[in-house]
């Protein structure tokens, strides 16, 4: 050890030996444990974002059952949802075109419900083309204000960056 007072070489004492000047011991290093890991946005968000796809695919079908619910019993001649007097009316038949949308909106309703949960199962499992399909879907949910508005600029923000897209080929690679 150097005296930091006259530059002398001095053993562990307490004191310098030439000089009188009181010693500084060296403070104890702590071990160093290996810096925290560098996690990725795309991996920060990835988990939530197949999670949120899931939910608003199940959210998607509920909505779709209910509005094929409703346009069933709205469509049945004689219904006016007027209780207790809805079972006598036996006014004009609804508009048979109405009845006609039950298999279209349960069509949509489908292939939409499938589409949505594709596409988290595709994220949460991380498929090589997951990032393909969740940015298509992304885009096509924008007009479905407000949840699809919102998961679609979540799922932009997230995965549409060309940085993005080079962390996603690398948790895919990984598996």
């Amino acid at each position: 050890m150097i005296c930091q007072s006259c530059g002398a070489d001095v053993n562990a004492d307490v004191f310098c030996s030439k000089c009188g000047a009181q010693m500084k011991m060296p403070q104890p290093v702590p071990p160093q444990f290996p810096p925290p890991m560098y996690v990725s946005r795309v991996a920060r968000h990835l988990r939530t974002l197949g999670i949120l796809w899931c939910v608003y695919g199940v959210y998607h079908l509920v909505k779709g059952l209910l509005a094929m619910t409703f346009l069933s019993a709205f469509t049945v001649r004689g219904f006016t949802g007027a209780w207790p007097y809805w079972s006598y009316y036996h006014g004009p038949a609804p508009a048979p075109w109405m009845h006609a949308l039950v298999p279209v909106i349960a069509t949509t309703t489908a292939v939409w419900t499938a589409l949505l949960l594709v596409t988290g199962y595709a994220l949460l499992t991380r498929r090589t083309w997951g990032r393909v399909l969740a940015i298509v879907v992304a885009v096509l949910s924008l007009i479905a204000i407000p949840f699809g508005t919102a998961m679609g600029i979540y799922t932009l923000w997230v995965l549409a960056s060309g940085v993005s897209g080079m962390e996603y080929d690398a948790i895919a690679a990984r598996g």
